[in-house]
């Protein structure tokens, strides 16, 4: 599975490079990857869920290297995953408008699993979840606050990531048990543990 699917996403990144996503149809990605059609079917429904596998690829990559810089403490796990998704949005607001207007639904879909995972992750450890409902409640309501924020900073970017971030930061915080009210071990636990 790990090597066809590198081949699916160095076809589809070279696909793309040459020519419009709505031009590329799945006989292009078969011949660009040397696999037959029936093969990528078994992994993929379509381009769209191809193309999807590769955002959440490319951001869990940009997110690791996010958080090996990290201090280790939780609110600066929280910090640096903001910033994962602040890096990563942006880089996608920096191309073609018609582009962006395709993918941003798709990146924005693809990094909010990516960041909901990762959150869940580290509040299945907290000591104040009541709940796997909770837990599931939490994460979901601190990724839409992180990626909508993110998101609409993306398109006028009146501040800069960092100033963003330390924007962000406290207003989630609370909700992910790192406001420093009670022993936090949520978020800094998924750092180790994301992958």
């Amino acid at each position: 599975m790990k090597r066809t699917r590198a081949l699916l996403f160095q076809a589809l990144q070279e696909l793309l490079a040459e020519k419009g996503f709505e031009a590329i149809s799945m006989q292009d990605i078969a011949e660009r990857s040397t696999l037959n059609r029936g093969t990528i079917y078994l992994h993929y429904k379509d381009k769209f869920a191809l193309l999807e596998a590769l955002i959440e690829e490319k951001f869990r990559t940009l997110l690791e290297a996010r958080m090996a810089g990290s201090s280790g403490g939780c609110p600066a796990a929280l910090r640096q995953l903001i910033l994962a998704v602040s890096d990563f949005f942006g880089n996608v607001g920096g191309g073609c408008s018609a582009h962006r207007g395709l993918f941003e639904p798709m990146v924005e879909t693809a990094v909010r699993g990516v960041v909901r995972a990762f959150l869940l992750t580290g509040l299945e450890h907290s000591t104040r979840v009541t709940s796997r409902t909770d837990a599931e409640l939490r994460a979901t309501a601190a990724t839409w606050a992180i990626c909508g924020t993110v998101m609409e900073w993306s398109r006028t970017r009146p501040i800069t990531a960092e100033e963003l971030a330390d924007a962000v930061q406290p207003l989630v915080a609370g909700g992910l048990f790192l406001d420093g009210k009670a022993p936090a071990t949520p978020v800094c636990a998924s750092v180790a543990r994301s992958e």
